[in-house]
């Protein structure tokens, strides 16, 4: 009798002790569940870029993966599984799959057979048109780590095959795009001596260029060829810009800018890479153009009126100004960050749906903080309908309002080249048709 008292007392001592690590585990995983029904209603759960792909027969359920994400909510614990909450946010820094304990976790782009948003390339990243590569975000892959890492590996691949014919061609290699992708192309493409070209539409920078000032980009340490190894797990805008300079003169990069891509034809087994202003022949093309590619535009009365930028330069020339920033990723918060932090200026952000649920977790709190001190206004489910010299109207619910303003910001992403691709006859999916 006296041993099954000592049992019992053992068992209530056992149940204090570990009953409250059990409701505190299965509250988190009720609100993961909640967190990823709302994803899934908003359209925020399935990831563009690479993501991690979880086994959920050797997941333990220890969270390690959560707490590893440096965006914050990625992912989450839901009937004891880990799993991916808010995809959008995932850019594939792959910290989740080294906190693993139990090697659950890969980061890659899963089964693309059916996406219409991912070109076919194989492993070397030919696409299903002999001498078209592609290096970069185009392919899916987000991260300056994995741009720099496949421009270089296309070109050292082709320039293994290239046999050298000045008669037929301009170039054994024409590149599009002078991002972090672009430029190691073309770094690589000196190393091994290619005749080659760097095109752009804009300067040297791609992606990085529309980026807010003094913003910090996670590159994870990595050798930018003949440059060096860029080892500082964080750049800002503006360093890495400096490097892309110092790139440019100390190795004498062949860049021609101010270049639109507008088609590439082979009429006679020449690649011939048609552009805005001139038309290059080459054996070769890789394309490094980004995801992005131009801004997109709303298509509203008075958007054509100078007080209306779709990129943040220098937000200390905005002091004392009422400004509207419409958008709800990373790069609208972060200019309205950046201004809202200048003396007198007042900011408001329209965006159109109920909440943010793309950002990073350091600009969610910032903004918080902004918000809470009244020196952000945030419209949720609102859209800019009209831009006036100095006022806006913005379509609030059944609510028009009309807000004083300087300057508008028009962060809603960009116009995506997948059109252009098709055009030139690339596939998407996993495999040629």
């Amino acid at each position: 009798m006296e041993s099954y008292f000592i049992w019992i007392i053992t068992f209530i001592v056992a149940l204090s002790i570990v009953l409250p690590y059990f409701l505190k585990f299965k509250k988190l995983q009720d609100k993961d569940r909640i967190r990823k029904l709302e994803a899934q209603r908003l359209g925020s759960d399935k990831p563009i870029a690479q993501y991690p792909q979880i086994d959920e027969l050797n997941c333990i359920g220890c969270a390690s993966c959560v707490d590893a994400c440096p965006e914050g909510d990625v992912l989450g614990i839901v009937s004891g599984k880990a799993t991916i909450i808010n995809g959008l946010k995932c850019v594939g820094h792959g910290k989740c799959a080294e906190a693993c304990p139990v090697g659950a976790i890969q980061v890659g782009l899963g089964d693309i057979s059916k996406r219409d948003d991912i070109p076919f390339y194989d492993e070397q990243g030919q696409t299903n048109i002999p001498g078209i590569y592609i290096a970069g975000e185009l392919g899916g892959l987000a991260l300056i780590r994995n741009a720099i890492k496949q421009g270089n590996k296309v070109v050292e691949h082709l320039s293994k095959h290239v046999v050298p014919d000045p008669s037929s061609s301009d170039f054994d290699l024409v590149i599009i795009g002078a991002g972090p992708a672009g430029m190691s192309a073309a770094l690589t493409a000196e190393k091994n001596k290619l005749s080659y070209l760097l095109v752009d539409h804009q300067k040297a920078g791609g992606t990085i260029l529309q980026y807010p000032r003094k913003k910090l980009v996670m590159t994870q340490p990595v050798e930018l060829p003949l440059y060096g190894i860029l080892d500082k797990p964080e750049y800002s805008k503006e360093e890495l810009l400096k490097i892309w300079e110092q790139v440019q003169k100390r190795f004498s990069i062949a860049i021609h800018t101010n270049e639109k891509l507008l088609n590439i034809t082979r009429p006679n087994g020449i690649l011939e890479v048609q552009c805005s202003t001139h038309t290059f022949k080459t054996r070769n093309v890789v394309l490094a153009l980004g995801r992005r590619g131009m801004p997109r535009k709303l298509n509203i009365p008075g958007e054509h009126l100078p007080k209306v930028m779709y990129k943040l330069l220098d937000a200390t020339s905005y002091e004392n100004e009422h400004i509207l920033v419409v958008g709800g990723g990373d790069s609208a918060i972060e200019a309205a960050i950046g201004l809202a932090r200048q003396p007198g200026t007042q900011v408001t952000v329209s965006y159109r749906k109920e909440k943010f649920f793309r950002i990073k977790k350091r600009n969610e709190e910032r903004l918080k903080e902004l918000t809470r001190t009244g020196t952000i206004k945030i419209l949720y489910n609102s859209n800019l309908v009209r831009i006036e010299e100095k006022q806006v109207g913005i379509d609030l619910g059944d609510q028009r309002i009309n807000l004083s303003n300087d300057y508008v910001f028009i962060f809603a992403g960009g116009e995506a080249p997948f059109g252009l691709l098709k055009k030139i006859g690339i596939q998407f999916g996993s495999s040629k048709k």
